[in-house]
């Protein structure tokens, strides 16, 4: 049996265990709620020769995601400097501390679709999907708090029109001219989380293209937090795209495996 440290850190709801190592194996053993510490993922920090830091995540399920926005916030609070730069699968993520709040410039979105025709449950709907660095769809819905996220979800996750890597989901209801509330569906987690970064991005552009916004928007979260949408729009093209929240230390502690 060997000792593990480990941080426990929550970004706007999305829960993670940070640690020095780290597998799919281990990631299913800490994240799970009863019998582990309990997170949505496994945040693993690697030395980097282009970048501060190199972060992997896996998820709940032991899968290994390309990004996270929420967990690369985390990161960058953990690493203790102002301005850090954190190498991922998908690209290299620029993160700015101030306190308590951290905003991180992700990649450029990217494969934008509008209206994709899908039929779930027997019933027709209209989907968008953009990629965030991670793969998002994104169903305007109303009675967002009557939605059965986990059910529909799940469904969007594994449709075809989605295959081979599937898709998280996102059900987003308009509140304003610039603000929505977001509840996701993650892939990985299989599961409702209280809140994901790469999902309110997702969900401020395709709302952005729709509406013909240009101004900052604001994503209130499951997790009750509000999550700030920062991007550069050029006809269908988005650049300079940041993502700013609360990030806090929850406790760190040592686990024996």
């Amino acid at each position: 049996m060997r000792k593990i440290h480990f941080t426990k850190m929550v970004a706007s709801g999305n829960d993670f265990v940070l640690m020095e190592s780290g597998n799919a194996g281990l990631a299913r053993k800490i994240c799970d709620r009863k019998y582990g510490v309990g997170a949505d993922g496994l945040l693993v920090l690697e030395k980097s020769k282009v970048a501060d830091v190199k972060m992997r995540l896996f998820n709940a399920d032991g899968s290994e995601a390309e990004m996270c926005g929420n967990g690369a916030r985390c990161v960058a609070l953990y690493a203790n400097k102002k301005i850090v730069y954190i190498e991922t699968k998908a690209g290299i993520i620029e993160s700015r501390v101030s306190k308590d709040y951290v905003k991180i410039r992700l990649t450029d979105p990217k494969h934008i679709k509008l209206d994709i025709p899908i039929t779930i449950n027997k019933r027709k709907i209209k989907v968008n999907f953009v990629d965030t660095g991670v793969p998002h769809a994104v169903i305007f819905v109303q009675g967002l708090e009557n939605i059965d996220v986990a059910g529909l979800g799940r469904i969007i996750r594994y449709h075809k029109a989605f295959s081979p890597r599937g898709t998280n989901a996102n059900f987003v209801e308009t509140l304003s001219r610039n603000s929505l509330a977001v509840r996701t569906y993650e892939r990985g987690v299989e599961d409702e989380t209280l809140a994901c970064g790469t999902g309110s991005v997702a969900s401020s552009v395709i709302f952005a293209l729709k509406t013909n916004t240009e101004d900052k928007i604001l994503v209130h979260t499951r997790g009750k937090e509000v999550l700030a949408v920062y991007f550069r729009k050029k006809g269908r093209a988005f650049s300079n795209t940041w993502l700013e929240g609360k990030v806090s230390t929850v406790y760190k502690g040592v686990i024996c495996i």
